[in-house]
């Protein structure tokens, strides 16, 4: 028996020498196919051995590479960890069965194998990586760079890690930083698509698009039919103002992986921009279907409801996409913009709204130590304008008649343009700047230098918390005053901005302790210059023998509230009809929704008209058929209102508890129609039903209300710019005495 037995094992043992030497051959054979990418061969080749020695340790752990490989992540996970039983020392297991771990976005198993992983190696650049990839994923990129500088600093050339480190600091907002490690990365390796992409999107961040069209053309040579690097350029095309080009991007990338975030996010924006929010609303729902806690989608989501003049609605997914990231600019941004749309939002919400954006993001911004200047009460003072509506837009309406009527003997002019939008308008803007900067081809520090460099005394912001504002430039204080106007000056909330061009009405001595910055009072918190070209019209109710009521505003600014009062004043003015005009209302989702909220007052949709998209001529001439125009509230109309009265078309407004909502008011106070302005429904319904029944009355004003407006110092452009110079001057004077009193000298 024991010569039997010990006959057997001696057969097994060289049985086992046997297969071990064959297995060996048959290794290197599936490692040199594995290693040409003929993943089903190396499978195969493996299979063999582990069929004869099942716990061969190396056969498991290329068999499960091999069918990570071949896309079966769940067998090669199983296969996987079989290898790290065999061998719990494997370094090497133990990464690549991390790396099937975050394919399947498994991230704390992923997390724990690689710090085993490392634990077993320290110096192993590619599990150092791997965990820096993992905390990426799990949306702590302050830890994946720790990770990344680990790996980098043993392998200097490590092109992926120096990639995927500027995506972390892409997503801590650290631009110049990303760019510099996408750069490191094409360095070691030119070809590298994700660098290349990550490039193109950091040098978007910085408004580099020239770099950034060559970084996405470079990725897309390399991968022409990448979804990710077609979305990116549609994200380009759509900072360029080339919405069509965006939309074409965005489609040819949801063609290709229909549920990609950002070609949706892309898609949404883009159909916003252009006017099809029914569009918009179907790529949001994809987004959220997706990633419930997608807060960009909330976000697009609250546009598309205020599109449609939903403005609760608009707020409540605002507020839900807070929650999820209460520290995103752009949503808090947002959010103050909204709720000057909201009715119970008064002067300390709105304020308090804007403090939050100081807290949470202008407070971290560097404040510029300026060099000395000369303090010269007297000297030609520099005024730098930073906007982003230096074209046809209603901001740039007001700001162009003062800088036409500037005296370029004591102010110097220089614009800083932050929108590529150009068009006739921009040329005129131009034509009267001393100085023009293309701003919007420089990120926020280096348009900081460019305004410091300028020597800049008074920087004018005119964009306030709308699209495209400069506001974090703002708070970097790169010129020794900073004041906001003109655009939407209802208070920026920036501790570095000193002063806001208003007037008594529509910020009243009442609200002032709760702004930010003090108030400087002018003729009306707006002008515009005279409107020549629309011509004289007969008041229409004498031809129609009905009153004919006019709103020429956006439909975000049509609220519940105005639409109630609105159709009380309708029946109670017997035939009446009302005309309703905005580009929106073209979109027949946004049209059919606005007709339904009449109709739900007991308007019959025959007595509504509905005007869209004009050219300005057509627009103007719409007011023909209008009689008497009524203001949206609480978000009040500006430019439209200035509009209406050179047509001749009398505007009833309502003084509400904040800054947007106290605008129309403060025009019509302007001109001289005080009778015009009411303190609350009930007198605002009054005076439209009052006038409305005064055909008379309201024919003489048609005809004198031109001569009025120039006759107002709202109205007069120069005396409304020499008021604008005048409060210049003054902030001048009082910077350069408290310089005086503090021992400065240039």
């Amino acid at each position: 028996m024991q010569s039997s037995a010990g006959a057997r094992a001696f057969q097994n043992a060289r049985l086992q020498k046997k297969l071990k030497k064959q297995a060996d051959a048959i290794i290197s054979a599936a490692a040199s196919a594995y290693g040409q990418g003929r993943y089903a061969e190396s499978e195969a080749l493996c299979r063999q051995i582990v069929q004869a020695v099942p716990d061969h340790f190396d056969a498991t752990h290329f068999l499960g590479l091999s069918v990570q490989q071949l896309g079966r992540l769940d067998e090669a996970q199983q296969l996987l960890e079989r290898a790290v039983a065999l061998d719990p020392r494997s370094h090497e297991a133990h990464n690549n069965l991390a790396a099937v771990y975050l394919a399947l976005q498994k991230f704390e198993a992923a997390r724990a194998c690689l710090e085993k992983a490392i634990a077993l190696k320290p110096n192993f650049p590619l599990a150092l990586a791997g965990l820096g990839n993992t905390l990426l994923q799990m949306n702590l990129p302050g830890q994946a760079i720790e990770l990344y500088d680990r790996a980098i600093k043993l392998k200097p050339d490590y092109a992926d890690a120096l990639c995927n480190r500027g995506l972390a600091e892409l997503a801590l907002g650290q631009f110049d930083c990303a760019r510099q490690s996408f750069e490191r990365a094409l360095l070691f390796q030119p070809r590298h698509a994700e660098a290349l992409v990550g490039k193109g999107v950091v040098s978007i961040e910085l408004k580099h698009y020239d770099e950034a069209e060559a970084a996405l053309a470079a990725a897309l040579a390399i991968r022409p039919g990448s979804a990710k690097v077609l979305a990116h350029r549609g994200r380009l095309n759509f900072a360029l103002s080339r919405p069509q080009q965006a939309a074409a991007d965005f489609e040819a990338a949801l063609a290709l992986s229909p549920k990609l975030e950002v070609a949706l996010r892309g898609k949404a924006e883009v159909s916003l921009s252009t006017g099809n929010t029914a569009q918009a609303i179907l790529a949001c729902t994809a987004l959220l279907e997706e990633n419930p806690r997608s807060a960009i989608a909330l976000a697009l989501l609250s546009s598309c409801f205020a599109n449609q003049g939903e403005i609760a609605a608009a707020i409540e997914h605002l507020d839900a996409a807070l929650a999820i990231t209460p520290d995103e600019p752009d949503l808090i941004a947002r959010k103050i913009y909204f709720l000057d749309y909201l009715s119970d939002a008064d002067f300390a919400v709105q304020q308090a709204a804007r403090k939050s954006w100081w807290d949470a993001i202008g407070a971290r911004f560097l404040q510029r130590k300026l060099a000395p200047q000369e303090f010269d009460p007297d000297r030609r003072i520099v005024v730098g304008y930073v906007s982003a509506e230096f074209w046809y837009h209603s901001a740039a309406f007001g700001l162009l008649p003062v800088l036409r009527h500037h005296d370029r003997a004591k102010f110097e002019i220089v614009c800083y343009s932050c929108s590529p939008t150009r068009d006739e308008m921009t040329a005129r803007f131009k034509s009267l700047a001393d100085v023009w900067v293309d701003a919007w081809q420089l990120s926020d520090d280096e348009l900081a230098d460019r305004i410091e460099a300028d020597k800049v005394d008074l920087l004018i912001d005119v964009s306030g918390h709308t699209t495209g504002n400069r506001l974090p430039v703002f708070g970097r204080k790169p010129a020794p005053i900073q004041v906001t106007g003109f655009g939407h000056a209802t208070g920026t909330g920036l501790q570095t901005m000193d002063y806001v061009l208003a007037d008594p009405v529509f910020i009243p001595e009442s609200a002032r302790h709760l702004l930010a910055e003090q108030v400087y009072d002018l003729p009306c918190l707006i002008t515009t210059d005279p409107i020549l070209d629309v011509p004289a019209s007969e008041l229409p109710m004498l031809r129609n023998g009905h009153a004919t009521f006019g709103v020429f505003n956006r439909i975000s600014k049509i609220s519940d509230e105005a639409i109630l009062v609105w159709a009380k004043v309708m029946r109670e003015v017997t035939g009446s009809k009302i005309i309703i005009k905005h580009t929106l209302l073209d979109d027949p989702l946004v049209r059919d929704g606005l007709l339904a909220r009449f109709v739900a007052q007991g308007i019959a949709e025959e007595n509504i008209t509905c005007l869209g998209s004009s050219e300005r001529a057509e627009h103007l001439r719409a007011f023909a058929n209008v009689d008497i125009s009524l203001d949206p509230f609480p978000q009040n109309g500006g430019v439209s209102t200035w509009e209406s009265l050179y047509a001749g078309v009398p505007v009833v407004a309502k003084l509400g508890h904040g800054a947007s909502s106290r605008a129309g008011g403060s025009i019509v106070t302007a001109v001289g129609l005080n009778d015009w302005v009411a303190e609350d429904d009930e007198g605002y319904a009054a005076i439209a039903c009052k006038y409305a029944a005064q055909p008379a009355y309201l024919a003489k004003l048609r005809a004198d209300l031109p001569a009025r407006i120039a006759a107002s110092p709202a109205g007069n452009v120069e005396i409304y710019t020499r008021s604008v110079e005048e409060g210049y001057r003054r902030f001048w004077r009082d910077h350069c005495a408290a310089a005086s009193e503090r021992g400065e000298v240039a």
